[in-house]
């Protein structure tokens, strides 16, 4: 049965949050759903409360629930765009689309599985006997990753429909030194985002709350409870009708550069849940990219820099935009 403590920390500003939205919302350690699934179990200072009890700063957490039934990832040979490898890392230029780890509705195709694909050949993961019987029915490629490798490596993530960097640790140890440093917001992460109109300020920083929204719960809001969010930005370039904006976030919430940019009145272009159609641009995919990643790789003491140069779709819409503006 997994378990997990932790203090609740004092940047925290609820007053009134019941502890089964605490682990959901700010641990993200199980979704709300999985809670009742698993019959998540809690104390609060040593003594066993309901899910319902409210948490304050500087209790201390400790959580039980149910092991649920493992989830197996198989290898598919999909092609990367590696920007760098070692022995320690990868880092990948991740297309606009991906899934980054395998999911409900989401068993193949996805970057965990092209990452099992090419480290199969590097003995970094088990032989197929290594995996349970019933794992071993069905689905593409050879079964080769047990609920410990459905994320191999995977540090942070990118929504599907985000293109751009995502770096990936070939062992715990990695693994463990990378996370610390995105734990810590010591990793550097900038993306490109292209709007419609402009904010009015070319700089500034949004920092908000940000929660689920009660009206709909695959959405996210900014909201008077919830988790902080910082996002600083910097318009770069304005045409008559868009601009684009290189955002640098400080913290890493769920949909945080898409609910901040709507917050400033200048939704992503091409965003289906926080956007609207552009009359310029009606078939638009989601023009967010993650530009570049500054982070240590293990064994190292200074940090790199890794760019993924804007895709073709930006390319596309900037040229339309030229011209326009060469025509007026």
């Amino acid at each position: 049965m997994p378990e997990f403590s932790c203090v609740v920390g004092e940047d925290f500003a609820e007053r009134r949050l019941r502890l089964d939205r605490y682990v959901a919302e700010c641990l993200g350690l199980l979704s709300r759903s999985r809670i009742k699934t698993l019959g998540l179990e809690g104390r609060i200072n040593g003594r066993p409360v309901k899910l319902s009890r409210p948490v304050k700063r500087g209790d201390r957490l400790e959580l039980r629930w149910a092991e649920a039934e493992p989830l197996y990832a198989y290898p598919e040979n999909i092609p990367l765009d590696v920007l760098y490898e070692d022995e320690r890392v990868i880092v990948i230029n991740k297309a606009q689309g991906m899934v980054v780890h395998p999911g409900a509705g989401n068993r193949s195709g996805t970057l965990v599985n092209a990452l099992l694909w090419r480290f199969a050949g590097k003995g970094e993961i088990p032989p197929p006997a290594a995996v349970p019987e019933k794992a071993a029915a069905g689905g593409p490629g050879a079964p080769a990753a047990a609920s410990s490798l459905l994320r191999p490596g995977i540090v942070h993530r990118l929504d599907k429909d985000t293109s751009g960097v995502i770096i990936a640790a070939r062992d715990d140890e990695a693994l463990a030194f990378l996370a610390e440093q995105f734990r810590a917001r010591r990793a550097g992460k900038t993306y490109a985002a292209l709007v419609p109109g402009a904010p009015e300020r070319d700089s500034g920083r949004v920092e908000t709350m940000i929660a689920r929204d009660v009206r709909d719960r695959k959405r996210f809001a900014v909201s008077d409870r919830g988790k902080s969010a910082l996002t600083l930005y910097r318009v770069v370039k304005k045409w008559e009708t868009h601009s684009l904006v290189l955002l640098r976030p400080k913290t890493g919430r769920t949909h945080q550069l898409r609910v901040h940019l709507r917050y400033l009145g200048h939704p992503v272009c091409g965003d289906p849940v926080y956007g609207f159609t552009d009359p310029l641009f009606p078939g638009a995919s989601l023009m967010l990219h993650a530009l570049s990643l500054r982070i240590v790789l293990p064994g190292r003491n200074t940090p790199r820099l890794f760019r993924a140069p804007l895709p073709e779709r930006f390319r596309e819409i900037f040229r339309v935009l030229e011209g326009r503006s060469r025509i007026s």
